[in-house]
């Protein structure tokens, strides 16, 4: 693992180092910025594998220098947060973040989701052209296979299967959802996508009664795991 280097954003020193000594004994390489200016500075000249980022800097807020973080890099980030409502990890989603972990947080759930979001990092390439056991995108004639068989899908569920196997295990919010799925979307219709989510997976447990590859994540949103 010593290709797999991670950014550590964090200005409380304890839970920087702790943090460090966590993923440094897991094999990792760490480097950590106290302020999110150092990081964006590091940026500049260096390609983390996966950023941790602090949403309370002393410098500035969480959100905004992902915004930054993202005009330097496409790494993904998971972001460590004291704020445990709802409205701040959707807002932490919506962004484009790839996870989040709420303060105090173990070491071993850290670790296990530093892992999940590298390995998906790792399958983006192959999952965005629909290349999987599980699923076959098809996207000059509009159609997935499941398991070898065509889904008779609408264009919106089509759209929706599509965005969430565009990178599976990641979670996509209503929003995200609508945003992708409707050529006009109305924020006011979000709930909609609730119940195109229940019509594709009734299409989807005709062809195998005993999966459910479609995970609910309550008060966020959807993931996909083609298992």
């Amino acid at each position: 693992m010593d290709s797999i280097c991670i950014f550590i954003v964090e200005d409380e020193p304890s839970i920087a180092q702790t943090v460090q000594f966590a993923l440094e004994a897991e094999g990792f390489a760490t480097e950590h910025f106290s302020t999110g200016a150092g990081c964006l500075a590091a940026l500049e000249s260096a390609g983390p594998s996966l950023v941790l980022l602090d949403v309370g800097l002393a410098d500035g807020s969480g959100f905004e220098f992902f915004r930054r973080i993202r005009q330097l890099s496409d790494a993904p980030v998971i972001y460590m947060t004291a704020r445990d409502a709802e409205i701040d990890r959707v807002v932490g989603l919506e962004m484009g973040a790839d996870d989040y972990i709420v303060k105090p947080f173990s070491l071993r759930e850290l670790v296990a989701r530093v892992r999940a979001v590298l390995r998906r990092a790792g399958t983006s390439a192959a999952a965005a052209t629909g290349a999987t056991d599980v699923f076959r995108i098809d996207t000059v004639r509009r159609q997935i296979h499941y398991h070898a068989r065509l889904l008779d899908l609408t264009l919106h569920e089509y759209r929706l299967l599509e965005t969430l196997l565009s990178h599976p295990e990641r979670v996509f919010t209503r929003s995200q959802l609508l945003e992708r799925g409707w050529d006009d979307p109305d924020h006011r219709l979000e709930r909609t996508i609730d119940s195109h989510i229940k019509s594709l997976r009734n299409k989807l447990r005709v062809i195998k009664p005993d999966a459910d590859p479609i995970c609910t994540h309550r008060g966020v949103g959807y993931s996909l795991i083609p298992a």
